[in-house]
């Protein structure tokens, strides 16, 4: 597998940023890593790094984003936070990564059986952590398919948060950051949601949560976004 220089990087829409992403993940469920010289990745990268991908992913230790998605040194910018939320330093490290670095796309990236969401659902209050789990509360809120148990004890009430908070953090990048919405209107960059299943591996990605602009997607408009 080769690494990314300026050229290849150069060369890789938001489009098939994505598809280079599913088909690494296909692989890493299928246990079929590709064949990588990692001693040479860190020389070849000595000088520089062109990333094709940002991915805003939890702090998880089943959820590394390398690993699920089999990409190697210099491949990917991995930003991890408890329950993938966003706020002003991701947003800045996102536009570094997307603006300055060359990344073509953004991925949110939640999993199952989420900790900081269960946390979220249970109105956990400790220390620092209040502060993080506020930014979640919204989507417990938002959730409007359960009327009984609406605890961390109830696996079905988690999924949908943690679905929610992820396609309402794709939106909050895009309202929080003119540069990352002006270079998505423009087609220079794409942003996408998605579920990781811890128990098989696999990433889903939300149809109505991929935003980019291409000839699939001409009429794209930032404007759908925010409906």
């Amino acid at each position: 597998m080769k690494t990314l220089n300026k050229e290849l990087q150069a060369s890789i829409t938001p489009r098939k940023a994505l598809e280079l992403l599913k088909a690494g993940n296909n692989r890493f469920v299928n246990n079929l890593k590709a064949h990588r010289d990692l001693l040479e990745q860190v020389n070849d990268t000595r000088d520089g790094q062109w990333p094709f991908a940002t991915i805003l992913s939890c702090i998880d230790s089943r959820t590394s984003a390398e690993l699920i998605f089999d990409q190697g040194l210099g491949d990917i910018f991995s930003v991890r936070i408890a329950g993938n939320i966003v706020n002003t330093d991701i947003l800045g490290s996102m536009e570094f990564a997307c603006k300055v670095a060359g990344s073509k796309l953004i991925v949110v990236l939640g999993h199952t059986k989420c900790g900081a969401v269960k946390g979220a659902c249970d109105h956990v209050e400790m220390g620092n952590l209040t502060e993080l789990l506020s930014k979640i509360q919204p989507s417990v809120y938002q959730e409007k398919q359960t009327s009984d148990n609406r605890t961390a004890s109830n696996a079905v009430f988690v999924e949908n948060v943690s679905e929610i908070n992820v396609k309402r953090n794709v939106k909050n990048i895009i309202e929080r950051s003119f540069i990352l919405e002006h270079m998505i209107e423009n087609g220079e960059i794409g942003i996408v949601g998605g579920m990781h299943n811890i128990e098989t591996g696999e990433v889903t990605f939300y149809e109505d949560s991929i935003y980019i602009k291409d000839e699939t997607n001409p009429n794209f408009s930032i404007g759908d976004l925010r409906q």
